[in-house]
C-alpha cells in the first residue's frame, strides 16, 4: 500500500465539500491499495459550449486526483503538503452531455521533493477519453 494517511471514501468525499469538486459533481468511489477512482457526471457544470465534456473541465478532474492521492502519500504527514506544478492532458475521444467519465489515478514517482502522477480518464463504456499527468512539489509548512 502506497498511502502513507489510510484514505476512506467518506472522508475523501467530505474534504470536497464547499469546493470546484462539489460543484463540479466529483465524487470519489473506490480506494485500492495503489490508486483513487472517482467519477464526474458530464452535465451543464462541466460541458462546454457544444455539450461536450469540457477539457478544462478533464484538467480539474486530473488535478484534483492527483492533488488528493499526493497528500496521502507526503513522506511527513501533518507538516508536509503538496502543490501541483504541471499539468498536462491529451485528449482522446469527445464526451456528449448525459453520462458520467471515471477516473482512475496511480502514482508514476514518489519522492520526497516531487510527485508524479497518472490519471486515465473513461467513459461508461470503458473507453479512454484522455490521459493526463500532474507533477507535484511536495513542500514542508
Amino acid at each position: 500500500m502506497i498511502w502513507k494517511i489510510l484514505p476512506t471514501l467518506e472522508g475523501l468525499n467530505t474534504s470536497g465539500q464547499n469546493t470546484a469538486v462539489e460543484h463540479l459533481g466529483i465524487v470519489f468511489t473506490e480506494v485500492g491499495e495503489d490508486y483513487l477512482l472517482a467519477e464526474m457526471p458530464v452535465d451543464h457544470r462541466t460541458v462546454q459550449p457544444m455539450r461536450l465534456l469540457h477539457g478544462g473541465v478533464s484538467c480539474v478532474l486530473i488535478e484534483t486526483l492527483g492533488s488528493v492521492a499526493g497528500m496521502l502519500c507526503v513522506p511527513n504527514p501533518g507538516s508536509d503538503y503538496i502543490v501541483g506544478t504541471e499539468i498536462n492532458a491529451s485528449h482522446l475521444r469527445g464526451v456528449g452531455e448525459g453520462g458520467k467519465v471515471f477516473g482512475k489515478v496511480t502514482a508514476v514517482r514518489l519522492g520526497k521533493r516531487v510527485q508524479v502522477w497518472s490519471v486515465e480518464i473513461t467513459n461508461e463504456e470503458g473507453k479512454v477519453t484522455c490521459v493526463g499527468r500532474l507533477t507535484c512539489q511536495v513542500m514542508t509548512a
